[in-house]
This record gives C-alpha cells, sequence and structure tokens, in this order.
C-alpha cells in the first residue's frame, strides 16, 4: 500500500533488493535491525536507521557509511503534522555521513538536531515521560471524569494552559497545585476518592512525592 501511494517498487525477498539507491532507510523494530545486520548486505551505501535508543554500530555489517535519522515524535494516523516543524536528529559513522544525513534531513524539516549515541538515549527517555507518561496520566484524568458522568472536554483550557508554560523556562519554578502548596486537607481528601483505586492511589502520592522533593 505504501509503495503505491509513493510510487515504489515493494519487495520481500533480499535478492529482488535494488542494490542502486543512493539511501537504505530501515524503518523497522529495533530487534529486527540486529536481524537485518545478520543477512542484509549493501557495501558503500548510505544505511540508516530511525531507532531511538540503538547504537548505530548496529548497522556496521550491512554498510561502512551508515548512521542514524530519529525524531521524538509519534506519528498518529490521520492527524496531520506540519513536517517543516518535525524535530529530526541525526548521527553518522563518520563527518561526512553525518553530513549526508543532514542534508537529507533538512529537506524534510528546519529543526535538525546533532546527537551522540547518548543523547539520543536520554532524548527518547524524556520522550518517554513527555508523550506516552502524560498521554496515560490524561487517560487517567478522562477516566475520573467518565466515571463522575463529567465532559473530559472541559479540562482542555488546563491541559492547553499547562503545555504554554513551556515558553517561560524552568517548569519546576512554575509548579502549581496542592502538592507544591502541601495542602495536606486537599491532598488528604483526594487520596480518599482514590481509595477503592490501590494502583491510583500509588501513583498519586509517587507524583505528590516528586513534586514535594522539589
Amino acid at each position: 500500500m505504501l509503495a503505491r501511494r509513493v510510487d515504489a517498487q515493494p519487495v520481500n525477498q533480499w535478492q529482488r533488493l535494488d542494490e542502486d539507491a543512493n539511501i537504505y532507510l530501515l524503518a523497522v523494530t529495533d530487534d529486527a535491525l540486529y536481524d537485518l545486520a545478520l543477512d542484509l548486505r549493501l557495501q558503500g551505501a548510505l544505511v540508516i536507521h530511525t531507532s531511538g535508543t540503538t547504537p548505530l554500530s548496529v548497522l556496521k555489517p550491512i554498510s561502512r557509511r551508515h548512521g542514524v535519522l530519529w525524531s521524538p515524535q509519534t506519528f498518529v494516523r490521520d492527524i496531520a503534522m506540519d513536517y517543516k516543524r518535525l524535530p529530526l536528529c541525526v548521527e553518522g559513522c563518520s563527518p561526512e555521513v553525518e553530513v549526508a544525513i543532514e542534508e537529507l534531513a533538512s529537506a524534510i524539516s528546519t529543526c535538525v538536531y546533532h546527537l551522540d549515541y547518548e543523547q539520543r538515549c536520554r532524548a527518547h527517555l524524556a520522550a518517554v515521560w513527555v508523550s506516552n507518561f502524560v498521554n496515560a496520566v490524561n487517560a487517567t484524568a478522562q477516566d475520573l471524569m467518565r466515571q463522575a458522568n463529567l465532559d473530559f472536554s472541559m479540562l482542555r483550557p488546563l491541559a492547553e494552559q499547562t503545555l504554554r508554560k513551556w515558553d517561560y523556562g524552568n517548569l519546576w519554578q512554575q509548579q502549581t497545585g496542592p502538592a507544591i502548596r502541601h495542602d495536606d486537607k486537599t491532598l488528604n481528601a483526594q487520596r480518599r476518592q482514590l481509595l477503592g483505586q490501590p494502583e491510583l492511589l500509588r501513583l498519586y502520592d509517587q507524583l505528590t512525592e516528586l513534586i514535594q522533593s522539589k
């Protein structure tokens, strides 16, 4: 289906792979990268993977010219994206390779960053907090509102206002709520609401402790 959309040739056997391409982008799972390294050989072609947590050296058996093009972004079907603002992180096995990957990234976005492996892993960890964990917390809030027959969209302006804090520096200095105020009366009242949901109560206490530790 993808091949038809971009006028490409789909293949499912190594021997049918065109070996004359300039760039090969391996957009597969992290584990599959190690499997590809066992069989795929592309000699001097530029081979790039898109993983946030896999070292570029996994591609060394495939080609001497290898690198990474990764984005700390979640991609959702049917949700439009401004690709010019898409953060793209590049790493190459040599300065020449890194320049080539940067040129490819710059054709897509104006937000290109040079990250080594350790920096990429830290950025990936931070991205998990910003996206995956925040979405899980928001989904929990959605459940709490639904349980009380309340409209979850009531909280959208609050979420948007919270995101705007990014523009004003240190986020810990902008923390609000009963935890940072050490409002024990409110904290205890909210804990009582969660007595029937021990996992959420434990998370509530852990996040409260994190906020108060700052």
